[in-house]
């Protein structure tokens, strides 16, 4: 993976909505069918969808590949899970 200072890029391939590939991945805070929440070099990613899981993560890579019906991906300018994300996750799920 390429690196740009001391960052990692981030990089996200979707194809037909139904997989999808992500680099940049710090760690995977949660998943579930309807929901993955991922710790990502550019904030925390929310991605919502129908039948999701995740079928490859390699967190020494950065790498983490997913299956499943996306219906939306939403950023937040958090950069890391703690008490920030945990306020953003009590208001994301009022």
């Amino acid at each position: 993976m390429e690196e740009r200072g001391t960052a990692k890029l981030h990089k996200v391939i979707m194809n037909n909505r139904k997989s999808g590939n992500f680099t940049g991945i710090k760690d995977v805070i949660s998943f579930d069918p309807k929901e993955i929440l991922l710790e990502t070099e550019m904030g925390m990613l929310q991605i919502k969808g129908e039948d999701l899981h995740v079928s490859r993560l390699t967190l020494e890579k950065g790498e983490v590949d997913i299956q499943g019906m996306v219906i939306s991906m939403v950023y937040s300018e958090i950069e890391s899970y703690g008490k920030k994300a945990e306020n953003f996750l009590g208001r994301l799920f009022r």
